[in-house]
């Protein structure tokens, strides 16, 4: 691989896996649909048989006599409309949507319906929270608003354990007495934003492989068979060195352009300058948990890898992601990229000097560099980013040049995994994996640097 390539190769990887890990926030609720074949109530059955119909429910949309009317009406609502997502009812998904919402919104949700299609989703539900509505927007058109925190769990087949969580800037109204979805856009600063999939981009394909599932839309569908071809083997690298504790299921991303690009990994990107990013919704490091968390790749540059480096960036995004669960922000970026780094360029063919231009250039022309990387060199505008990656590999290298793979692992687990990632919690474990300090350790670093880069 030229300098150039390693180098743009480099700096795609870095912001990916800076931001990319970024927790979105949210506590995920108990799978499946509350009351559906728990045994308890709303399921329908008394000792064993069919219960007498109820006279006392409203007709479906219709807002019930009394209580907690609007509340039960909307949910009423939205069970209906995933439901017909689920059972590709078009039907009686569009009787969920106010004949008064604008054409656009109307178009809107029709294209949703469509693009969701291509999808294998073994969840789609939504939640809703009234105890602190947002203040619904003035309109002209008669009829009650209402807009309650609203949250869309979904999961895809084979991926997702536990439904991921989005929210949904949903806003109701209430027309003749039935409640109706009129709008995703309309909440003021104090209601939610809604979130968008990649099926508010346009209709998607799915690729399945043992590995995971690669999602994309129409006219991707050679690149999204090539990206599910490698995932096999890019998942069982990276377990080769992580073990075996963690899902061993990848979903990927191909994004259609740089606005749903933007979407998915969030606005702390600069996605022009990036070729992926490893996502999370939620991270709970106390319990080894990781929820809803994706490869994102950008189409306008992945597509312009060599099948060597693809699979490079393949394997780095995916070893944030099964290591995601053991890592608490704050651990130091040399070891967090250094060793994705390592899982990546492992049995690439390349050498040390090959894969490290920058750093080759900088031995010849400004000597052994003095320190590991600093956590701000890892940033989207740092001046040396490429040499930030290429440094924090070179360290993880020198690590099992010393401890072997299962130091390397040993050592992230105690620093990443640990409480408080402080420089004395790192000198205690790298006393106990090598046997010496920090200071120690990039004594014996900058040696290496000598034998392997210059």
């Amino acid at each position: 691989m030229s300098a150039r390539a390693r180098g743009w190769l480099a700096a795609l990887v870095a912001v990916a896996l800076l931001g990319g890990l970024a927790v979105l926030g949210g506590v995920p609720a108990r799978v499946g649909v509350p009351g559906a074949g728990d045994g308890g109530p709303g399921d329908g059955l008394v000792a064993g048989r069919p219960a007498p119909p109820r006279t006392d429910l409203p007709e479906p949309g219709e807002v019930p006599r009394g209580g907690q009317e609007r509340d039960r009406a909307v949910r009423d609502l939205l069970d209906r409309r995933a439901t017909a997502l689920r059972q590709r009812d078009e039907a009686a998904f569009l009787t969920t949507i106010d004949p008064l919402a604008s054409a656009d919104f109307v178009a809107a949700q029709r294209a949703l319906f469509t693009n969701l299609g291509g999808v294998p989703l073994s969840e789609w539900s939504y939640r809703v929270d009234g105890s602190s509505p947002a203040t619904p927007p003035r309109r002209a058109d008669a009829g009650e608003l209402w807009a309650p925190r609203t949250t869309l769990r979904y999961a895809l087949e084979g991926v997702d354990t536990v439904p991921t969580e989005r929210p949904m800037g949903y806003l109701y109204a209430r027309r003749d007495g039935r409640w109706y979805l009129t709008s995703d856009t309309e909440l003021g600063p104090d209601g939610e934003r809604t979130w968008r999939g990649p099926w508010d981009f346009g209709p998607c394909v799915a690729v399945a492989a043992p590995g995971g599932l690669v999602v994309g839309h129409a006219g991707q569908e050679e690149l999204l068979t090539r990206l599910a071809a490698e995932l096999d083997a890019a998942v069982l690298a990276v377990t080769e060195v992580w073990g075996t504790e963690w899902s061993q299921q990848v979903a990927v991303i191909v994004p259609a352009g740089t606005e749903e690009l933007r979407e998915l990994v969030g606005p702390a990107f600069a996605v022009d300058g990036i070729a992926a990013a490893a996502v999370a919704d939620l991270v709970d490091v106390a319990n080894h948990t990781a929820i809803g968390q994706r490869v994102v790749l950008n189409p306008t540059q992945i597509g312009r890898l060599s099948t060597a480096a693809r699979r490079i960036v393949l394997r780095h995004e995916i070893t944030h992601i099964a290591a995601r669960a053991a890592t608490v922000d704050g651990a130091p970026m040399w070891l967090l990229e250094g060793f994705a780094d390592y899982v990546g360029y492992r049995d690439s063919g390349l050498r040390p000097r090959e894969a490290a231009p920058d750093l080759v250039r900088v031995m010849r022309t400004r000597g052994v560099p003095d320190t590991l990387p600093a956590d701000t060199d890892f940033t989207g505008g740092s001046t040396d980013l490429d040499l930030a990656y290429q440094l924090g590999w070179s360290a993880a290298l020198h690590v099992v040049e010393l401890a072997g793979e299962d130091g390397l692992v040993r050592l992230y687990r105690l620093v990443a995994g640990g409480p408080d990632p402080t420089p004395a919690a790192v000198d205690a474990a790298l006393l106990q994996v090598l046997g010496t300090d920090l200071a120690g350790f990039v004594a014996s670093w900058r040696q290496s640097l000598t034998q392997h880069f210059s």
